[in-house]
């Protein structure tokens, strides 16, 4: 019986442990205006063509005005 006991806690422990010890890190997704884009964006895939020609990830129309905003990975919540 106290076998099992100290079985039970001492993989309660590795299972808490590694929840704490290991910081999942995923990069956030910043968008901004495209600075190149003009007009109407009625495209997402012409838009993020544009937006990785201004060194971005990718693209996409977003908004009421229908305007190209540019993806790119950002850190730490900026």
């Amino acid at each position: 019986m106290e076998t099992k006991v100290l079985r039970f806690m001492l993989l309660l422990f590795l299972v808490l442990a590694d929840d704490v010890t290991v910081k999942r890190t995923e990069a956030e997704i910043c968008w901004s205006p495209s600075r190149s884009f003009k007009g109407l964006c009625l495209s997402s895939g012409k838009c993020a063509r544009v937006c990785r020609t201004e060194g971005n990830t990718g693209g996409k129309c977003k908004g009421f005005l229908l305007r190209c905003h540019c993806s790119s990975t950002c850190c730490c919540g900026n």
